[in-house]
């Protein structure tokens, strides 16, 4: 294997840097941007590191940045994105940036069904995939003719979750609102409203390992070249939030579910899918779909399927063959945020320290720490922790 060419990665939070050090361990020159806060958490020895405009808020600057990047590059270089703003952004300018850089991504239509909750919802029924039952909800005239067919407790979610929480305070940040009875409904629904467009979700029981996600890479011909899976234990926020700790663990009946999916709807290059139990009927219900690597690509490296190096090796037209047995068991924690979210269910009477400690055992890999470039999870860690005493 060949690796001369370099790899340009947008994002530094956990995500980037998972997939900055997958790749730079193979010897691969790995150049890493994001917008300034986030550099300045993020940056890494293992990437040449800077700041970047922003791909929502300074979209014509950060083409230009990235064009004057790629121009001196005597290759073109392989792109990597590790959040939707940065996956939409390379999607809508996918002529001009293909002139400087190798990426694949399904056809832009598709980027934004699975960015736009409402049109996945929709990709989900016509195909078959069960899913939670789901309303949208354009002003309050629909929500009172809707509110009498809700069963409660019910789910008040956005649209377009990224636009919605880089929006919303940080002392309001929810990934999505657990709505217990009407009254509330009314009254959370007329707040969050001036935030973006709101959908309604039946909510679906159960802890949150009952929460699997397959991670998927198909080539551009959509043969299947790399799958592995997770089992979330915790979420930070609790119950309805990002990946605190998770384990390797490979469950058939929701890959037979997700790959067909993917497959239907033409899902070729990096994408995750995530699907809940059910407790009521035992049946695997659909969530979402992201167009891009996880939070987990550290867990990706040590359970044996590097989705990162195969879409690196793919592009470079090295045709890697399939990887898709993994090692189960190994989990993988963000250290600091599953800290927060043990500190908030310990006062909700979920959890005890002792009970927090032994889910931390056996073998283990830290989403940003790691000795030779310790600095990522230090500054993350006080960056946490700072937003925590703002709070109060």
């Amino acid at each position: 294997m060949h690796h001369d060419i370099p790899a340009v990665v947008l994002d530094m939070s956990a995500t980037g840097i998972g997939i900055v050090r997958s790749l730079a361990q193979k010897g691969i020159k790995v150049y890493a941007f994001d917008t300034l806060g986030k550099y300045k958490i993020g940056k890494t020895r293992h990437a040449i590191c800077g700041a970047c405009p922003n791909p929502v808020t300074e979209e014509e600057e950060l083409l230009y940045f990235l064009c004057q990047v790629g121009h001196n590059f005597p290759q073109k270089a392989v792109m990597l994105a590790g959040s939707d703003d940065y996956v939409h952004f390379i999607s809508k300018n996918r002529y001009v940036l293909s002139q400087y850089y190798r990426f694949l991504l399904p056809e832009h239509a598709l980027i934004e069904a699975v960015l736009d909750k409402r049109l996945t919802y929709e990709l989900a029924v016509k195909y078959c995939v069960p899913c939670p039952k789901t309303f949208i909800v354009n002003d309050e005239h629909q929500l009172d003719q809707i509110i009498g067919q809700l069963i409660f407790p019910c789910i008040l979610k956005p649209v377009h979750s990224s636009h919605f929480r880089s929006n919303i305070d940080h002392k309001l940040y929810k990934k999505a609102i657990l709505i217990e009875e009407a009254a509330q409904l009314q009254e959370e629904y007329l707040f969050y409203r001036q935030y973006g467009e709101l959908m309604i979700q039946e909510a679906i029981p159960g802890e949150e390992n009952a929460i699997f996600s397959v991670k998927t890479f198909f080539d551009k011909k959509m043969d299947l070249k790399g799958l592995w899976m997770n089992q979330k234990l915790h979420q930070f926020p609790p119950h309805f939030g990002s990946s605190a700790l998770v384990v390797s663990k490979r469950e058939e009946e929701v890959i037979e579910l997700a790959v067909p999916f993917l497959k239907s709807i033409e899902m070729k290059g990096l994408a995750i899918a995530e699907f809940k139990k059910d407790p009521r009927d035992g049946k695997f219900k659909f969530i979402e779909i992201n167009p891009r690597i996880g939070l987990t690509q550290g867990l990706s490296i040590a359970c044996g399927v590097d989705l990162a190096y195969l879409y690196y090796l793919s592009l470079t037209n090295q045709n890697p063959d399939p990887v898709v047995v993994q090692k189960d068991g190994i989990k993988w924690v963000y250290f600091v945020r599953d800290f927060l979210s043990y500190r908030q269910r310990k006062r909700l009477g979920e959890t005890t320290f002792f009970q927090w400690l032994k889910g931390l055992s056996g073998k283990k890999v830290e989403a940003l720490f790691r000795w030779d470039d310790p600095l990522p999870f230090i500054r993350s860690f006080v960056s946490h922790l700072r937003n925590l005493w703002g709070r109060h």
